[in-house]
């Protein structure tokens, strides 16, 4: 049970809700908006101050991760809705859930954490159509609006990729955005997924002849 100081539950968990519904339309240094002040407190003390019952302080630790929080339930479930719904849902649920943290300090794994177990959740317990291509992150800029053929092949391959992710178990897919899109060591997704960094490297091993095989067209 939360500490009875953190009364203003509901309201911290509205906060969540609209700062994190807007992480896939903002910009993606939120907290910088707001300034050195902002900026100054560490996850550590925002924890301690949050579970206290500061309201504020977790507002600043929901823009300092909603992009990345959103963007990492997004690549796991190729659904924009969905995945604000669950980027939504993986705050609330650590708001609510702050009082399990042992190591403040840990906070951001603790929420990646929160954020692919529902992800993976919503994955098994309905069709999760693929609606967008991937993001502008995934695809190398270019100097020039691309033309009709490029923007065809570019296109095709993102399409080619999301398929392939999807022949991908969950715990893969999981595995394969962390380490590969989000660029997370071997040991950090270990610790998000509950496993070893030797079963990260198994399952990225048997994930790869599948996308290789998905996108030997596009080599």
């Amino acid at each position: 049970m939360l500490r009875a100081r953190q009364t203003d539950g509901a309201a911290a968990a509205g906060a969540a809700l609209y700062v994190a519904s807007s992480a896939h339309t903002e910009g993606p240094s939120p907290d910088r908006e707001r300034g050195p002040a902002a900026t100054a407190l560490d996850d550590a003390t925002l924890v301690v101050r949050a579970r206290e019952g500061d309201v504020t302080a977790f507002e600043t630790l929901v823009r300092r991760y909603r992009v990345t929080v959103y963007r990492i339930a997004a690549r796991i479930l190729t659904d924009p809705p969905a995945a604000a719904d669950t980027a939504q849902e993986a705050f609330i649920t650590a708001w609510r859930r702050l009082h399990e943290i042992k190591a403040e300090q840990a906070f951001a794994a603790w929420l990646y954490r929160i954020t692919v177990t529902r992800a993976l959740s919503a994955m098994r317990s309905r069709a999760v159509r693929p609606l967008v291509p991937l993001d502008e992150e995934t695809t190398p800029a270019l100097d020039r609006a691309p033309g009709p053929e490029e923007r065809a092949l570019a296109d095709g391959l993102a399409a080619a990729l999301r398929r392939a992710l999807n022949h991908l178990t969950p715990e893969q897919r999981a595995c394969w955005v962390l380490r590969e899109m989000e660029g997370m060591s071997y040991e950090e997704v270990a610790s998000i997924l509950h496993t070893t960094p030797g079963a990260v490297r198994g399952r990225l091993h048997r994930a790869r002849p599948l996308l290789a095989q998905e996108l030997r067209p596009w080599r």
